[in-house]
């Protein structure tokens, strides 16, 4: 079977690496890819939970942070795993998204 997914070091998760349009691959590939997507997105809410854990520690750290350039670094670190958990809400909606236009 060909791997049709990635793992994202940023995320944590693997993500869709389809190297042809969707409509070009076969039904059984198709169910194939969506079977293996599902497995995959019921992850991401635990990834997102590992993420908010790191959140809340380096908050605590940043309440308690004197030095105003540490303070500065942790903000930005802070920043960047917001930004990670909106993108895999994103993709968590990716399939949920598919599946209502595909019902309308």
């Amino acid at each position: 079977m060909r791997n049709y997914f990635v793992y994202d070091e940023r995320l944590g998760i693997r993500l869709p690496a389809l190297d042809m349009p969707w409509e070009a691959y076969s039904h059984t590939e198709r169910a194939d890819i969506l079977m293996e997507w599902e497995e995959i997105r019921a992850t991401i809410p635990d990834q997102i939970q590992r993420v908010e854990a790191v959140i809340i520690e380096k908050t605590k750290q940043m309440a308690e942070e004197e030095n105003f350039a540490r303070s500065c670094e942790l903000n930005s670190e802070i920043h960047e795993l917001a930004s990670i958990i909106n993108d895999l809400n994103i993709w968590f909606r990716v399939q949920q998204d598919h599946d209502t236009k595909a019902h309308q």
